[in-house]
C-alpha cells in the first residue's frame, strides 16, 4: 500500500501559560490553567472545574512525538473553544484573541513542517474580527480562522456577520466552525449530553443558518468547514429539504434554490466514529469535501487519526488521498510541496504504525515549560 500523508484539521492547543484574565480585565468568566503537575493540568473558570488536560495540549513536542506515532503529517492548530470569550467585553476579547493567535503563530513558525495555525476572533465585534483576520491571515500568515457556530444570540446567518464573511472570502481565509456553547445545554445537565446531543444539534443549526440565510449563495468564494461532519445536518438533509419544499414562505425566505445546492461550498471533518455514517458523509458532501479531523487531543476525538477512513475498504488509495491530506491542503490553500514527507523512511500506511520511523527520541519530552 502506498504511503500516506495526514494533514489533521482539527486541533487544538493552548499555550503553556496566561495571564489572570480576570484580574487583567476586571469581571469573572475567563479560563485558567492551574497545573497538577508537569504534563498536567485543569481548566478552570472561575471556580469551576471545566476539562482537565495534558501536555500534548499545550507542548508542541509532545504533539509531534504523537503525530509520528500515529503518522500523522501536519496538524492545524486551533485554540480549544472555551477560549472564544465571545460574552466579553470586545476590546477585552480582542485582546485576548491577538495573545492565543500571537502564540499559534510563534508554534507553527517554530515548527512550519508539522503545524499549520487557524486563529480565533472577537467575533462579537465584527469590525474587531475583521480587523484581526487581515492581521492572522497578511501578518501573522496563518491560514484561516475557527469560529463558532453562533456568536451570543447571533446566529451565523445574522447581518452582523456578513461583513467578516464577505471580508473572509476576499482574503482567501479559510473558516473552521466549531460547535460551542450548545444549543438546549440548559435542559442536559446530565450524561454528557451537550456534548452527544447538543454539539450535533448545533453545528447543523449552523450549517442551516448559512444556507437559509443566504450567506452561502452570497459568497461563492467563501471556503467553510465544519465539525464533526456537519453534525446532525447530513442524516437530517432529507427533512431540511422536504421543509424548504414545503413552507416556502419560511424557507425561501433568501434562496430560491433547494439546501443541496450549496452542499459544493462546505466541507466537513470526518470526526463520526462509525464506518456507515461516514460513508454516507462522503456520499452527501462529495469525495472532494470531507477532510481528516481527530478532535485530538480530546477524548471524544478520534484516538488514531485517520483510522476510520483506512479501514473502509471500497476507497481506494485514490480516495484515502484525498480524505486525509488533499483536501485539506485545497480548503486551507496551502501548495501542497509544504506537506512533504520528512522523513527518509517515509509515514506509515494505513496499515502500518511505526513510531519510531522519524527517529523521534524515545524518552519524554519535557512538560510546563520552564
Amino acid at each position: 500500500m502506498a504511503l500516506l500523508r495526514k494533514l489533521d484539521l482539527h486541533t487544538h492547543i493552548l499555550p503553556p501559560r496566561w495571564e489572570n484574565l480576570r484580574a487583567k480585565y476586571g469581571y469573572p468568566g475567563f479560563p485558567r490553567l492551574e497545573y497538577v503537575n508537569s504534563r498536567c493540568a485543569r481548566i478552570i473558570i472561575d471556580d469551576r472545574f471545566f476539562r482537565e488536560v495534558q501536555e500534548n495540549c499545550w507542548h508542541p513536542e509532545a504533539r509531534i512525538r504523537d503525530c509520528h506515532t500515529h503518522g500523522v503529517t501536519m496538524q492545524a492548530l486551533s485554540t480549544v473553544p472555551v477560549m472564544f470569550s465571545y460574552w466579553a467585553k470586545p476590546q477585552d476579547a480582542y485582546d485576548l484573541a491577538r495573545f492565543l493567535n500571537d502564540h499559534i503563530a510563534e508554534v507553527v513558525a517554530r515548527h512550519p513542517t508539522y503545524f499549520v495555525g487557524l486563529g480565533t476572533l472577537p467575533m462579537q465585534s465584527p469590525d474587531l474580527a475583521a480587523r484581526e483576520l487581515e492581521r492572522c491571515v497578511q501578518d501573522l500568515g496563518l491560514a484561516g480562522v475557527e469560529i463558532g457556530t453562533h456568536v451570543n444570540d447571533w446566529n451565523l446567518d445574522a447581518p452582523e456577520l456578513f461583513p467578516f464573511f464577505q471580508r473572509a472570502a476576499e482574503l482567501g481565509a479559510a473558516v473552521f466552525v466549531h460547535p460551542w456553547e450548545m444549543v438546549g445545554r440548559e435542559r442536559m445537565p446530565n450524561y454528557f449530553l451537550p456534548w452527544l446531543v447538543g454539539m450535533p444539534a448545533e453545528t447543523s443549526l449552523a450549517i442551516c443558518s448559512m444556507i437559509f440565510g443566504g450567506v452561502l449563495e452570497r459568497l461563492p468564494r467563501l471556503r467553510c468547514c465544519f465539525a464533526h461532519g456537519g453534525g446532525a445536518f447530513p442524516f437530517t438533509l432529507g427533512r431540511i429539504t422536504k421543509g424548504w419544499a414545503a413552507r416556502p414562505d419560511l424557507c425561501q425566505v433568501h434562496i430560491s434554490q433547494p439546501p443541496r445546492t450549496y452542499l459544493p461550498q462546505i466541507y466537513v471533518d470526518s470526526l463520526v466514529h462509525d464506518a456507515d455514517a461516514l460513508r454516507y458523509v462522503v456520499k452527501v458532501f462529495g469525495m472532494t469535501r470531507v477532510v481528516l479531523g481527530s478532535d485530538y487531543p480530546f477524548p471524544l476525538g478520534e484516538d488514531e487519526p485517520g483510522k476510520l477512513i483506512c479501514t473502509i475498504e471500497e476507497f481506494s488509495d485514490a480516495d484515502r488521498e484525498r480524505l486525509l491530506w488533499k483536501n485539506a491542503v485545497e480548503f486551507l490553500g496551502l501548495d501542497d510541496q509544504r506537506l512533504g514527507l520528512p522523513s527518509e523512511t517515509g509515514w506509515p500506511t494505513c496499515t502500518e504504525s511505526d513510531a519510531g520511523a522519524a527517529g523521534m527520541p524515545d524518552e519524554g519530552v519535557p512538560g510546563e515549560p520552564t
